[in-house]
């Protein structure tokens, strides 16, 4: 199951059933054929379309090799030790990715997507009686977990079992003699089958954790992907310099950053080349595509009709609801429950530091992003 295609998938179910309903037919009726003065709207002095996409055009490689020195640092770093995964220093740096994610989530996405479905451009009905933005991301959350759980329940049936039997038959198979951990000194049926049959075990749990990992980097790679199309999307169709200049900053940090962490995960989930070479692409090609469409649709896309503000205002509040589980639960409480920061109350105190230092970052961009 490839994570693009998941994503992609995603996307596009929501923008169809986000079309199709009946909250979006109601919306057309807001005030003024469909569009409306945004109070947040530019200034003329920053309206300036020329200046506005030369920023943009400078904005698509420059956050695409933000994204890609992001993602391909902590594959790259495979080959220096202290960055290795069972090193302090990659737990350390995995946190304060993870807080740029957690931080992204609740300072960027979420607060976009209140701003949008309680526009003004809105009808009060139904859009101003509901939280709907809460709403969605409680039950993205929730939707996260479901098929955070059924993904794992499929990779453990049609994975788990022929593991267990191969690694059994080994286990059944082998004498004590013939174990190269035991080197022939082992004596004694007893002693060699009790160790034979632990080595399995191991094993089983060795391949349970890698199919979590791989879980965490398909379902994070869905939500990173949705949410950098959404605020590419914005980007490419904005004509004000006031709000591009900060946000081409803004993006690359966060790209880099929120590459790292998806990179961490993809290095633990130990694909191949290919899939490891599918997920990069698709991380980092994602918002420069969402500013190219933005420049492709900026004479037809206005950000405050109704229909955008309530697809974006939606998808983001899906996008935040999935980042915040990731975030809490995959990432953070996984890596500080787990035995390596469990053993070390320093390192659990150092990598709290660094999840601090991360979302403080991002909540800092927030003031001009």
């Amino acid at each position: 199951m490839a994570p693009p295609s998941q994503a992609r998938a995603l996307a596009l179910l929501i923008v169809i059933v986000c079309s199709s309903s009946p909250l979006l037919s109601h919306a057309q009726k807001a005030p003024e054929a469909g569009l409306c003065a945004d109070p947040a709207a530019a200034p003329d002095a920053c309206h300036n379309v020329p200046k506005a996409l030369r920023l943009k055009l400078i904005a698509i490689p420059t956050i695409l090799f933000s994204s890609v020195v992001g993602v391909c640092l902590p594959l790259l770093a495979k080959s220096v030790p202290a960055l290795q995964p069972d090193r302090s220093l990659f737990s350390v740096v995995k946190a304060f990715a993870s807080g740029v994610i957690l931080g992204t989530g609740y300072m960027h996405v979420l607060p976009d997507s209140f701003n949008n479905l309680s526009s003004p451009c809105l009808p009060v009905k139904p859009w101003g009686e509901f939280p709907f933005t809460a709403f969605v991301a409680m039950l993205a959350a929730l939707f996260t977990l479901m098929v955070d759980s059924l993904m794992l329940t499929f990779y453990n049936r049609n994975k788990g079992g022929a593991g267990r039997g191969s690694t059994a038959a080994v286990a059944d198979h082998e004498s004590p003699e013939q174990s190269p951990e035991q080197g022939g000194n082992w004596h004694g049926h007893g002693h060699g089958h009790g160790m034979a049959l632990a080595k399995p075990d191991d094993a089983e749990a060795g391949q349970m954790q890698l199919r979590r990992n791989r879980v965490v980097v398909q379902v994070l790679e869905m939500g990173i992907v949705v949410h950098s199309v959404v605020i590419g999307l914005g980007m490419g169709a904005s004509q004000s310099v006031c709000t591009i200049r900060p946000l081409v900053a803004a993006m690359c940090f966060h790209q880099m950053f929120e590459g790292m962490g998806l990179g961490g995960c993809i290095l633990q989930a130990e694909y191949g080349a290919r899939m490891k070479s599918g997920l990069v692409f698709f991380f980092s090609t994602t918002t420069p595509f969402g500013i190219a469409l933005g420049l492709a649709l900026t004479k037809v896309y206005r950000d405050n009709s109704p229909t955008a503000l309530i697809v974006v205002g939606l998808l983001n509040a899906v996008s935040a609801g999935l980042l915040h589980y990731m975030a809490l639960v995959e990432l953070l409480a996984a890596e500080f429950m787990g035995p390596k920061l469990q053993a070390s109350v320093r390192l659990q105190l150092v990598c709290f530091l660094a999840v601090l230092l991360g979302a403080g970052g991002m909540s800092v961009m927030a003031k001009w992003a």
